[in-house]
C-alpha cells in the first residue's frame, strides 16, 4: 500500500525553506551590485557572502558553483532590466520617442546617483568574455536580442504616429542603439561623467530625424 504524502498548507512557507530563499536572494542582489562595479573576475565569493553576513563556507548550500551563481546574477539583472524597459517604453502616457529618451534620462541620472561606480552587469561581463565560462555567452546574447526587441517595438510604435520615417529599419536601428548606449555607458563609467551619455542619446535622436519632436527636458 503506498503512503500518501500530507499536503502542504497554502500560506508561506517554513522558516527554514523562508531563511533560504531570503539568503539566497540576498546573495543574489550582493553579486548583482559588485558585477556591476567590478566584473565577474574580479568578485570574490568570500567578499559576497561578508556583504550580507553569511558564513564562510555556506556559499555552496545555496549555489552548485560560482558559474552557476554568475548565471543566476544574470537571469536576475535581465528580469530587473526588462521590467524598467517596460515601464518606460509601454508607457502610453507618452510619445514613443519620449518613452524612449526618459530611459536614457534615468539612466544617466542613475550612473550620477552612482557616481558612475556602476555600469551595465551584462556590458560589464561581455568584456571579460575571453575569461568566463562559455556558457555566459549564449545567456548574455540572448539578453542584449531581448533588449533590442522591446526598443524595436518602441521605435515602431514611433514609425506608426509619423515621428520616424517609415523608410527606416527598426530592428537595426534598436542594433545599433545598443552597441552605442553600452559603449557610452564603458566611457561614462571611465570619465565619470555624463557627457559621453549624452553625446550618444544626442547623435542617436538625430539619426533618426527626430530630435526636434522629443522634448528633451521632459523627464529632467
Amino acid at each position: 500500500m503506498s503512503k500518501t504524502l500530507p499536503r502542504r498548507r497554502r500560506g508561506r512557507p517554513p522558516k527554514e525553506i523562508a531563511g533560504t530563499s531570503a539568503t539566497r536572494d540576498a546573495l543574489v542582489r550582493a553579486g548583482v551590485v559588485m558585477l556591476t562595479e567590478k566584473g565577474y573576475s574580479a568578485t570574490g565569493i568570500e567578499e559576497v557572502l561578508r556583504s550580507v553576513d553569511v558564513p564562510k563556507g555556506s556559499f555552496y548550500h545555496y549555489f552548485p558553483s560560482k558559474e552557476a551563481f554568475g548565471a543566476e546574477l544574470i537571469d536576475s539583472y535581465a528580469d530587473y532590466f526588462s521590467r524598467k524597459l517596460d515601464s518606460f517604453f509601454l508607457n502610453k502616457q507618452h510619445p514613443p520617442l519620449e518613452r524612449l529618451r526618459g530611459f536614457t534620462d534615468d539612466a544617466t541620472s542613475a550612473m550620477k546617483r552612482f557616481r558612475y561606480a556602476r555600469g551595465c552587469l551584462v556590458g560589464n561581463l561581455g568584456q571579460e568574455m575571453s575569461v568566463l565560462p562559455q556558457s555566459f555567452r549564449q545567456q548574455l546574447f540572448d539578453v542584449f536580442i531581448d533588449w533590442q526587441q522591446r526598443t524595436a517595438k518602441c521605435l515602431r510604435a514611433a514609425q506608426a504616429t509619423g515621428a520616424i520615417s517609415s523608410n527606416q529599419d527598426c530592428d537595426w536601428l534598436a542594433e545599433f542603439f545598443w552597441i552605442g548606449w553600452e559603449g557610452a555607458v564603458l566611457r561614462a563609467k571611465l570619465e565619470r561623467r555624463s557627457e559621453p551619455l549624452h553625446s550618444f542619446s544626442k547623435g542617436f535622436f538625430k539619426l533618426l530625424g527626430a530630435s526636434s519632436s522629443v522634448n528633451e527636458s521632459f523627464f529632467v
